[in-house]
C-alpha cells in the first residue's frame, strides 16, 4: 500500500464532531469526487466513487449521521492488462429527493433566476470557520488528493476539474498562517501543489493525519543528519586537498633552497620546522607545531613557514 493510501486511511478515521464540519467535509468530497445525476421523475441524486474501501465507508457512514438517509453502495470491478482489478467504490444517492437536497446543502446545486445550475467553486458559506476549512479540505484531499513517500520527495496536490474550482481551494489553503500553494494545469486538469517540505507537513497536520506528520518529521531530521554528514565530509575532503596542496608548495620550497645552497645558512628554528615538513608532507600546521620540543601554536608554524617562503622568493 502506498503512502498516500496510508495517509487517506487514517483521514478516513477522523470523524468530525460539529454539524458544520461534517457538512463541510462532505461537500469537499463531493465537490471533486462526486456528479450530480438525473433519476426518473426528474428528481436529482448524486454518485460520488473512490477507489478506497475506506474512504468508501467513512462517507457513507458520515453522509449518513449528517443526512439521517439511506445510501447505496455498489462496488464496480474494472480489469485492466497492466493492473488486473481495478475496484471502484460508487456511492449512489437516490431517496425521495434526498439527492437534490443535498446538492443544495453541500453548495452544488443553486438557484438563479429561478433556475437551477451546477456551481464549479467552493461555496464561501460552508468555510466560514476555521474548523471547517479543515473539513473541507480533508474531504477534497480524500477525494481527489496524493502525498509522496517523504523518503522519495515532498509533494502533495489535489487535482480539480475547474480552474475556478483550483483557485477558490488556493485562496482557502493560503488562508491559513505560514502556508502556501501552486496551481498549474496538467492533463487538462487544474492541480494544487505545494514541494515545500514544511508547507506538507502543516498541511497533514491541518488535516488531521497526525501519525503521518510524525513520520514524516523523522524522515526530515533522517535527512538533514545525512546531508549534515555529507557536507562534513565534502568540508573535511576540501579542507584535506588544501592541506595537502600547501605542504607540497612548501616542500617545493624547501626543496629550492637545497639546491640553491641557501638552506644551510638558515636558522636552527627554521631547518627544524623544514625538517618536519619534508618528513611529514600530510601533516597539518597544528599537527607539525605539535611535533616540535617545545610544541609551537599554529600561528607560530605559520610565521616559521613564510619565512621558509621568502629565503625562496629570494
Amino acid at each position: 500500500m502506498s503512502f498516500a493510501s496510508d495517509v487517506k486511511n487514517e483521514l478516513a478515521r477522523n470523524e468530525p464532531e460539529k454539524p458544520c464540519c461534517q457538512l463541510a467535509e462532505i461537500s469537499g468530497f463531493f465537490r471533486v469526487s462526486g456528479t450530480a445525476a438525473f433519476f426518473g421523475g426528474g428528481r436529482f441524486g448524486i454518485i460520488a466513487t473512490t477507489s478506497n474501501p475506506a474512504i468508501a465507508r467513512h462517507y457513507k457512514r458520515l453522509i449518513k449521521d449528517y443526512f439521517g438517509d439511506s445510501i447505496d453502495m455498489e462496488v464496480q470491478v474494472q480489469e485492466t492488462e497492466l493492473f488486473g482489478k481495478d475496484r471502484r467504490y460508487r456511492l449512489t444517492i437516490d431517496h425521495e429527493g434526498a439527492g437534490e437536497e443535498i446538492l443544495r446543502e453541500t453548495g452544488l446545486l443553486m438557484v438563479r433566476k429561478g433556475q437551477n445550475y451546477l456551481t464549479d467553486g467552493i461555496y464561501e458559506g460552508l468555510i466560514k470557520s476555521k474548523c471547517c476549512k479543515k473539513s473541507y479540505l480533508r474531504g477534497m484531499f480524500l477525494g481527489a488528493g496524493t502525498v509522496t513517500d517523504p523518503r522519495k520527495g515532498y509533494h502533495l496536490e489535489i487535482a480539480c476539474e475547474t480552474e475556478t474550482l483550483a483557485k477558490d481551494l488556493q485562496k482557502l489553503i493560503n488562508s491559513f498562517v505560514d502556508l502556501s500553494c501552486g496551481l498549474s494545469k496538467r492533463r487538462g486538469k487544474y492541480v494544487i501543489y505545494m514541494k515545500n517540505s514544511s508547507y506538507v507537513r502543516d498541511t497533514l497536520a491541518i488535516m488531521g493525519a497526525h501519525s503521518y506528520v510524525l513520520a514524516l518529521d523523522n524522515t526530515m531530521i533522517e535527512k538533514e543528519i545525512k546531508e549534515e554528514a555529507i557536507r562534513l565530509t565534502n568540508c573535511d575532503s576540501a579542507n584535506m586537498d588544501r592541506t595537502l596542496d600547501a605542504a607540497l608548495e612548501q616542500i617545493e620550497a624547501i626543496n629550492s633552497l637545497k639546491k640553491s645552497g641557501e638552506y644551510e645558512t638558515m636558522s636552527p628554528k627554521l631547518k627544524e620546522i623544514a625538517e618536519l615538513r619534508l618528513n611529514n608532507p600530510d601533516a597539518s600546521l597544528t599537527q607539525l607545531g605539535e611535533m616540535l620540543d617545545p610544541p609551537l601554536k599554529k600561528s607560530g608554524v605559520n610565521n616559521r613557514i613564510k619565512r621558509i617562503f621568502e629565503l625562496a622568493r629570494n
